[in-house]
């Protein structure tokens, strides 16, 4: 009897430079408070910029979505992108999730996530029916958090200053692998495809 390929959970994103990731890390010890334990916080070497969340596929899928993206990216070349800034859903004061932002050349990020979207629709991936809003997920609510708590640490945020410019070069995407433990997702990155390079495509 053959064995039924196996199901992993994955998403396309970009790499964060290493640069962001200490500052994303140096924000996390300066908002992280004793008192605040319903705060599930994100690990700063995990964190990605989100361009598609595919849920789980079968793994035998992995190399038709790298062709898919290889296709997407045609036509854009690297570009810059900065992260700073504070923010929360659905608002500081009852917020669920609170997020680092993204500015750069957010015209050819937008670009390049349609062009994901549109790739994936075609093998049968639901389109996103939300726009596309660039961020980075620093922390969430645990559910069960009183109005009080969620408010407290709205007010934390709210008053907390992070405008240092982290610059990432974007110069490729990721099909990553997300595998949930107790302790935290585990990241595994699946195959790379590098953006258009006028001297030729990039090795994935």
């Amino acid at each position: 009897m053959s064995r039924s390929p196996e199901q992993i959970r994955s998403f396309i994103a970009i790499e964060l430079s290493e640069e962001a990731k200490k500052g994303l890390a140096g924000l996390r010890k300066e908002l992280e408070r004793d008192e605040h334990r319903f705060v599930k916080w994100v690990d700063p070497g995990g964190i990605h910029l989100t361009l598609k969340f595919l849920g789980n596929i079968h793994s035998k899928r992995a190399t038709e979505i790298a062709e898919a993206m290889k296709k997407a990216t045609q036509g854009i070349p690297p570009f810059l992108l900065e992260i700073s800034g504070l923010g929360a859903f659905p608002s500081l004061k009852q917020a669920r999730v609170f997020w680092v932002g993204v500015s750069g050349e957010l015209d050819k990020l937008s670009e390049l996530q349609k062009n994901i979207d549109s790739a994936l629709a075609a093998m049968g991936f639901a389109k996103e029916e939300r726009p596309f809003v660039p961020h980075l997920t620093l922390a969430r609510i645990r559910e069960g958090a009183s109005p009080s708590e969620r408010t407290s640490f709205g007010e934390l945020v709210g008053s907390t200053v992070f405008e240092d410019k982290y610059p990432v070069k974007v110069e490729g995407v990721r099909l990553m692998r997300s595998q949930l433990t107790p302790a935290g997702a585990i990241y595994t990155c699946l195959s790379v495809v590098g953006l258009d390079l006028q001297e030729g495509p990039r090795k994935t």
